[in-house]
């Protein structure tokens, strides 16, 4: 209805011989104010040269209300025109939900796009703590959003399995594995503290004795070993969130595959990487930069930035049509660096979408929770969600805007009452759910959403808690397709909700088994749409909808 009615009204504007603008709508925070209003009178009221009022009145004059449904237009304030749909129309359009059921929300926005989103690529060398949830919660609603407006979504995960981190780690086992062996051997100072290295040693000396006590000076047997292991340690707790990935790409590959030297080839055959002091740079000035950077050391040693721009350029010799990153804050300084090597290189960097996320805190409650424990042993994400469950840290880890900073209060999270927002919305499915239960055990037939939506007579449904309901019900797929353009699943919560509220609001005023059959029927019909609505949206969140609570 929005689509036909913004097509009606550039047309009445063409008519009008007025200029072509950008019509948008917003829903009125005034519930008096309508369904719909626009401010394209005040838009054009300087072009046109006339007041905005005047405007508005042009436009409307030319407007049919009953060829989309509308009960009433009005202009309201300096010049906004409301729209307001008339009940039944709502109703009508609300059998779509039962027809398309699991489907509803399903767009086709992105049809055709090959999407690749890269997330979570923290390095194999400890588990997952409890910090990284935001990121990979953020990374799989994104992705599954893309995913409900059409986009061919490839989900990568990238990683560096070489290097001195990784050295480290086979040093700091190999260290535990001494000291379990009952040896005075020293942990260095840089040496990964956390009881994982421990775990891990204990493991290498219960299958190995004290065979690998004199071993080479690479320990590379301890590195590869502490790398599967946490590698295997970070995909079950990615696992236990529903979080799975297509690829992952390892870093180390664009060095053995020549994919580095290329591209600093392509950037001296461009003109843009020169020597001095020793080191290669790159004329990151030429794209607005302040300074050159340096890609390549005096060691020989690549900086950060070399291997990420190889990487972009590979995705987009892959194929995708939109590449999303999605980094914590403390990458928010190298991204103009990568992003100005791959514009070098000669892709569109529009094409790249980098989602930032502020720092996570936790608290109990009242009481700031620092996430660690003695000695050194990080509070893993595999802890909270043992403390607070899997729908919880899928729900709290993208309740707020990526941009913002986030305080996840695991008291609230562990709370069975209206305070927590997942148990209230899922609370608001459970209840449906023993609704129409009830209302078989009542000896109403049962029925598929299909055949409700064929055999209800909705003439019924014009309360106001209903239609409010049902109009609130018809915004899930246009809410689905926003936060997908957006890259912001927060405002799904939002949206959900308010949807929970909303069905609640009509259930107090409305009783559903009740004494008149069609009029039952038609409220069970209500219900069916509002648990097909959170149940879809539950599902691009990754969360659960109990039959039961």
């Amino acid at each position: 209805m929005k689509d036909a009615l913004r097509s009606r009204l550039t047309d009445i504007l063409r008519e009008l011989h007025y200029p072509s603008v950008d019509i948008s709508f917003e829903r009125p925070k005034v519930e008096a104010h309508g369904d719909l209003t626009t401010n394209v009178a005040m838009m054009l009221a300087k072009p046109v040269g006339k007041n905005p009022r005047q405007v508005a009145q042009s436009i409307v004059d030319k407007l049919d209300p009953s060829a989309f449904r509308l009960s009433k237009v009005e202009i309201a304030g300096p010049g906004f025109i409301n729209f307001t749909f008339d009940g039944a129309s709502v109703v009508e359009r609300a059998k779509e939900i039962l027809v398309r059921g699991a489907a509803f929300g399903r767009t086709e926005a992105g049809k055709g796009r090959k999407t690749n989103v890269e997330w979570v690529s923290a390095n194999p060398t400890g588990p997952l703590h409890s910090g990284h949830g935001r990121q990979v919660v953020l990374g799989k609603a994104v992705a599954s959003l893309l995913e409900w407006t059409g986009h061919d979504v490839t989900k990568e995960y990238y990683f560096n399995n070489a290097g001195n981190q990784m050295r480290t780690l086979g040093e700091s086992i190999y260290a535990r594995y001494r000291q379990q062996l009952g040896d005075d051997y020293p942990l260095a100072e840089n040496a990964y503290q956390g009881e994982y290295i421990v775990d891990i040693a204990r493991e290498i000396v219960q299958a190995n004795g004290e065979t690998l006590r004199e071993t080479d000076d690479e320990r590379s047997f301890f590195r590869k070993y502490g790398e599967e292991w946490c590698f295997k340690r970070i995909k079950e707790t990615l696992t236990r969130l529903g979080v799975r990935h297509d690829v992952f790409y390892n870093e180390d590959s664009l060095y053995a595959s020549g994919k580095i030297t290329e591209v600093i080839d392509e950037f001296r055959k461009r003109d843009l990487a020169y020597d001095s002091e020793g080191a290669v740079w790159f004329r990151a000035t030429r794209f607005g930069a302040d300074k050159d950077r340096v890609i390549v050391k005096g060691t020989g040693e690549p900086t950060y930035r070399l291997p990420d721009i190889a990487y972009h350029r590979e995705k987009f010799r892959r194929g995708f049509d939109l590449i999303v990153d999605i980094f914590g804050a403390d990458h928010i300084a190298t991204i103009p660096d990568v992003l100005n090597g791959v514009q070098a290189l000669g892709y569109e960097t529009k094409d790249v979408k980098v989602i930032i996320h502020q720092m996570v805190s936790f608290v109990n409650g009242d009481e700031v929770v620092k996430m660690s424990k003695r000695n050194a042993n990080v509070y893993t994400l595999d802890d909270l969600i043992n403390e607070v469950g899997v729908d919880a840290v899928l729900y709290f880890f993208v309740m707020r805007s990526a941009g913002t900073h986030l305080e996840f209060d695991i008291a609230l999270a562990k709370e069975q009452s209206d305070k927590n927002p997942v148990y209230y919305l899922q609370y608001a499915h459970a209840r449906i759910a023993s609704i129409l239960r009830h209302a078989v055990q009542s000896g109403v037939p049962a029925a598929d959403a299909a055949a409700l939506a064929a055999t209800t007579d909705f003439s019924l449904i014009g309360a106001k808690e209903e239609l409010d309901l049902l109009k609130k019900l018809l915004e899930f797929p246009e809410t689905v397709e926003s936060c997908a353009l957006s890259f912001e699943p927060h405002r799904l919560t939002t949206y959900l909700r308010e949807v929970a509220e909303s069905f609640h609001r009509f259930y107090h005023e409305h009783r559903v088994i009740n004494d008149d059959p069609k009029l039952m029927q038609a409220r069970l019909a209500v219900c069916t749409m509002a648990k097909t609505v959170i149940a879809n949206g539950c599902t691009i969140l990754g969360v659960s909808c109990p039959e039961k609570m």
